[in-house]
């Protein structure tokens, strides 16, 4: 199906031009967004007609977009999940859980904005990309911690879980010196 493109689409094209996609593309994403409109002759003149309120409107659109992009652009969020001594969470992060936590901080985003690449399923900071406008996106960082303190010790670079193998490798040699040092005393008392 040929349509024409009301704004600018990732991968696909800018305002304006005529552009062949799949069926359901089409009618599942593009029309019902209003992103496009079917390639008829009649859409054509009325988008002509149209086409400076358009630019007009995506201009002051992007212009809002880059301002907020600007602020929110290098912040880093925490989000606290249970997780596995191994560092996998018991879970994983999705894209609501992003814009629900970057909406508490004052960002008010949709799901639909953040563009994740890849689930995230382990302990960590993580690079996400935000989409305000189809021409603007911001990075922000996502810090996954299991407390408030893991994510403050995340965001200063040390590996949390390297801390905990340490921890357990001084726990069990102090366990190793009790026990050493109870049989002793037992060697003693006999």
């Amino acid at each position: 199906m040929q349509v024409v493109l009301l704004e600018r689409v990732e991968k696909l094209g800018q305002m304006g031009a005529v552009v062949r996609v799949k069926d359901g593309y089409a009618r599942n994403f593009l029309l019902p967004r209003r992103k496009a409109l079917r390639a008829t002759e009649e859409n054509l003149k009325y988008f002509e007609t149209r086409r400076v309120q358009l630019v007009a409107s995506n201009l002051e659109q992007r212009n809002e977009a880059e301002q907020v992009a600007v602020t929110m652009d290098g912040k880093s969020f925490v989000i606290i999940r249970q997780s596995g001594e191994s560092g996998l969470l018991y879970g994983s992060v999705n894209s609501r859980d992003i814009a629900n936590v970057m909406t508490e901080n004052g960002f008010t985003v949709m799901r639909q904005q953040v563009a994740l690449d890849r689930q995230i399923k382990n302990l960590g900071l993580h690079e996400v990309r935000v989409v305000l406008h189809p021409e603007v996106s911001a990075k922000i960082t996502v810090n996954v911690a299991r407390s408030a303190e893991e994510a403050e010790k995340l965001a200063a670079g040390v590996n949390v879980l390297v801390d905990m193998e340490e921890d357990d490798e001084a726990l069990d040699q102090q366990l190793e010196e009790l026990f050493e040092e109870g049989a002793a005393q037992d060697e003693d008392a006999d």
